[in-house]
Parts: structure tokens; C-alpha cells; sequence
């Protein structure tokens, strides 16, 4: 679509990383009156904080680093689609990034057992920490969000998504306001125009997805077995990941 829309629907998806999040906004992509934003905070994330993250240089020369800047895109600026979806990570909203521009957009959650999170994110990380797998940050912005709201937002689990991905889209959607279509059980591989510098680390497993893969009966009744460190990380990390489960949206 060349049209510019001065006021999209706009909807964010807060999650951690390792989480389904990217295999979502390729589901929104796959829509024709939809764009898709990739985790438009992680350079200003990366430049408060001064963490060291794969391609971090690289990220920090191609991504808008001013939390202003970034807002003002998110809320403000026309977007070439009737609907502007924002794939969010959680814990890159940290100090120094204004959050009332939140209460201008519609919002869901992606969550995943911690136990899965943790076995994914060993594959491409050398050493995790409960603050950087953001189990802490997505309830403290769902505590943030109901607040705003006077009701808990939406909450989807990416289990359910991959076992029922149409019935838990069309439900998604209804709950945002807009109409499910079946565009968004698929999608083309190799990488898409709208993602960050940062997939030729962290997609190689949506690069080669057509849709969502349903998991083994194993992967769906069997939880990852983690030891050391990311096992105590996941006992941590499970209080937070079980208070918004309650809420989840079912299909």
C-alpha cells in the first residue's frame, strides 16, 4: 500500500526473547493493510544501558538510538498501513524511556514457560539472567498496562498459539477490534524488509518457516531440562510467567 494512514490502528505485542515473537509479526506481515515494526526500542536499549549484545555495533548504526524519536514514530507519524503492529521487547523499557505514550495503543502479551524461554535462549546467548530474559519487566509492564486500563490486557501463550494458531489469532484479533484473516498462517521465508539489523543473528529458525510448526507431543506435555544457573533463573522466573498465565486468552 503507498496510502498514508494519519491514524492506524495501533497495536503492540510485549514479549521476552525466545518467545514466538518474531513468528507473530510475520503473521501480521503476511497481512495486506498491515505493517510491522521490529523491536523498535533495542538501539536506544542497548545505547542507555551499554550492554554488549551480538552486533550491538552494527544495530547502534542503523537504528534510531532517541527514546523521543522512537515514541514519536510509534504514536504520531502516519503509517503506511491501516494497521501498525509493534513487536516489543519488554526489558528494553527501562529507565529513561517515557511510558505514557503506551495508554495511546492497544496491547497484548506473549508469554512462554520459563523452562522453554531458557533452553532457547542458551542456543544463542553464553549466560542468561532473569533480568535479560524479561520475565520481571513483562509483569511489571502488565501491572503498568492494567493499571492504565482498570482491567488486565490480553495474554496470549505462545503453547497455544503453535497448537491452535488460527482459533488463537482469530481470537487476538477480535480482542484488538480488527478481523482475523487466514493470510496470517503463513508467510514467505528468507528475511522481510521490516527486520531489525539484528535478524541474521536471532531469526535463523523464522528465515526458514513458511507458518507456525506445530511441536511434537513430547515438546507439548515434556518441559525443557534445564540445570545450574538457568534452572535457579527459571524457578525465579516462573512466579511472573504464572501470574499472567491466569489471564491467557483461549481460542
Amino acid at each position: 500500500m503507498n496510502a498514508k494512514f494519519a491514524t492506524p490502528l495501533r497495536i503492540a505485542l510485549w514479549s521476552g526473547p525466545r518467545n514466538l515473537s518474531t513468528a507473530m509479526m510475520r503473521s501480521f506481515g503476511a497481512r495486506d493493510d498491515t505493517y510491522v515494526v521490529d523491536e523498535p526500542f533495542y538501539a536506544a536499549f542497548l545505547a542507555i544501558t551499554g550492554l554488549d549484545h551480538p552486533m550491538r555495533d552494527a544495530i547502534l548504526a542503523a537504528h534510531e538510538t532517541d527514546p523521543e524519536a522512537i515514541i514519536n514514530m510509534l504514536i504520531k507519524a502516519p503509517a503506511p498501513a491501516p494497521i501498525f503492529y509493534q513487536k516489543h521487547m519488554c526489558h528494553h523499557m527501562v529507565d529513561g524511556i517515557d511510558r505514557n505514550w503506551m495508554s495511546t495503543v492497544r496491547h497484548a502479551f506473549l508469554i512462554r514457560h520459563p523452562a522453554r524461554v531458557l533452553a532457547s535462549y542458551a542456543h544463542k546467548m553464553e549466560s542468561a539472567s532473569l533480568e535479560a530474559i524479561g520475565f520481571v519487566q513483562q509483569a511489571e509492564l502488565f501491572d503498568h498496562v492494567t493499571k492504565d486500563l482498570g482491567q488486565p490486557p490480553i495474554v496470549i501463550d505462545s503453547d497455544d498459539v503453535l497448537l491452535n494458531p488460527g482459533g488463537v489469532l482469530a481470537a487476538l484479533c477480535s480482542a484488538w477490534g480488527m478481523q482475523y484473516s487466514g493470510e496470517m498462517l503463513s508467510w514467505p521465508t528468507g528475511y522481510h524488509p521490516q527486520d531489525g539489523v539484528w535478524a541474521r543473528h536471532w531469526y535463523n529458525a523464522v528465515i526458514d518457516s513458511t507458518g507456525f510448526t506445530p511441536p511434537s507431543k513430547d515438546k507439548t506435555r515434556d518441559l525443557p531440562v534445564l540445570s545450574g544457573d538457568y534452572a535457579n533463573i527459571a524457578r525465579l522466573a516462573l512466579p511472573y510467567y504464572e501470574k499472567l498465565s491466569q489471564h491467557r486468552l483461549k481460542a
